[in-house]
């Protein structure tokens, strides 16, 4: 799966993310995963990483770290069968930060405005 296809949503498993839930696709390890920022989701995340506000703030200030997109992302998972934390690692380092910005991007707009 190529960053565009990531980007545009396109799941080779058939389960498209929810655009009202704020889902997103990272392919990891070559297989499209979904990122699907529940409730408990962003409680873990905020639990590690600390208020939700301030790392939007940081990332829109260019200030997001890559350990803290990747907790983003970990606890993010839909499903983690057969994923460590490292592999979410490895996949933010394939993509880079170019292509890991529409996953995340999408996370961060879900944060600010929630549900609708």
């Amino acid at each position: 799966m190529t960053r565009a296809q990531v980007a545009a949503g396109d799941n080779a498993d058939n389960r498209s993310p929810n655009a009202l839930r704020g889902e997103a696709l990272l392919t990891i390890a070559g297989r499209a995963h979904l990122l699907r920022p529940t409730f408990a989701a962003l409680v873990a995340a905020e639990d590690e990483l600390g208020p939700l506000f301030a790392l939007v703030e940081r990332a829109s200030e260019g200030g997001l770290r890559l350990s803290e997109l990747a907790a983003l992302f970990w606890h993010c998972l839909a499903d983690r069968v057969d994923l460590s934390r490292d592999d979410i690692g490895e996949a933010v380092l394939e993509h880079g930060l170019a292509g890991c910005a529409a996953p995340l991007r999408t996370l961060l707009t879900q944060i600010l405005r929630g549900q609708a």
